[in-house]
């Protein structure tokens, strides 16, 4: 498990293609992989990856599956590339974001940057599908750091979220223009809700349930208010 607080930005040294995997060296800044030992699991924009070797004190590789690469930012990355990286979160450890499994749900485009005084504004589409889990407040991870969502606009298909100088030190997201491909993980307990809601409905309503979002989207509503939104989790 991991708490989306990004505790560094690391660079990939190396990029070695082997048959089905392509492997990545990555280099930490000094100290992240203090006591990091083969087996750990480390958080790479948000992608949960397996150390598979040590390299010197301060580098580690990683073997990636073609699948991850597909469905991930991963399959992009290059000698230079800059990631979030954050180890795993230790028994008892203080959460100051949300928990997260390192298992990206989908990929989202950076739409707009805004840059007002002492912020820094993205807004990011995202595919249709996965709005439904996204709400103005809640929670999402995106490329590993856990974050507010500030607004939302599910017809349009984007939300925003603001960054503080301090979030922009400590990730990549001061490189990111639009257009910049994002990983994306929704909060669990907000799918959960959200589908429960949803499951319940088909259920109860069977047939009449597309007859309903029907009238709703004629009178200019949104169907997913059928679940009432979800409502924002304690961390």
């Amino acid at each position: 498990m991991f708490t989306g607080i990004v505790q560094g930005i690391a660079t990939v040294a190396t990029v070695t293609d082997r048959p089905g995997l392509r492997s990545f060296t990555l280099r930490f800044p000094t100290g992240f992989a203090d006591g990091l030992a083969i087996g750990a699991s480390v958080a790479v924009d948000g992608v949960c990856l397996t150390v598979t070797e040590l390299v010197g004190a301060d580098a580690a590789r990683f073997d990636v599956m073609q699948q991850s690469l597909s469905l991930t930012t991963l399959g992009t990355l290059a000698e230079g590339s800059r990631v979030n990286a954050e180890r795993a979160a230790r028994d008892g450890a203080e959460i100051g974001g949300h928990p997260l499994s390192g298992h990206v749900d989908f990929t989202a485009t950076v739409a707009e940057v805004r840059t007002p005084e002492n912020n820094h504004v993205l807004r990011i589409a995202v595919p249709a599908p996965w709005m439904r889990y996204v709400f103005p407040k809640g929670y999402i991870a995106v490329n590993g750091a856990s974050l507010t969502v500030a607004e939302a606009d599910r017809e349009a298909g984007w939300f925003e979220v603001w960054l503080i100088p301090e979030t922009l030190r400590q990730t990549t997201f001061g490189d990111k223009a639009p257009g910049a491909v994002l990983n994306v993980e929704i909060e669990r307990a907000t799918q959960v809700f959200v589908d429960t809601v949803r499951a319940t409905l088909e259920e109860r309503l069977g047939p009449l349930l597309p007859a309903l979002e029907s009238l709703l989207r004629e009178r200019g509503l949104n169907p997913e208010a059928l679940a009432g939104g979800a409502p924002r989790l304690p961390r």
